[in-house]
C-alpha cells in the first residue's frame, strides 16, 4: 500500500521518513518529494509497505507532531489526469 505523508518538516529526508515508519514493519520505499528547481523538500512524501502494516502506521502517525508540525498520514489516492 502506498501511504501519503503531508505537512512534513523541511528537515525530513527519505531516510528519516523511512525511520518514522519502520517501527510498524518493513518499509519498501520512502520518498520525500523535492522541488524540481531548488531540490528543497515540498513538505510531503510517500511510503510503501504492506497493507496491514501501513494501516497501523496511518492509525498511529496521523496527527502526530514532528518538529512542531502535525503530520497528515493517509492512504495515497491515484492521481487523476
Amino acid at each position: 500500500m502506498k501511504v501519503y505523508v503531508g505537512n512534513l518538516p523541511w528537515s525530513v529526508g527519505d531516510s528519516e521518513l523511512a525511520d518514522l515508519f519502520s517501527p510498524f514493519g518493513a518499509v519498501q520505499s520512502a520518498q520525500v518529494v523535492a522541488d524540481r528547481d531548488t531540490g528543497r523538500s515540498r513538505g510531503f512524501g510517500f511510503v510503501e509497505m504492506s497493507d496491514s502494516e501501513a494501516r497501523a502506521a496511518i492509525e498511529d502517525l496521523n496527527g502526530r507532531e514532528v518538529e512542531s508540525r502535525a503530520l497528515r498520514v493517509n492512504e495515497a489516492q491515484s492521481k487523476s489526469r
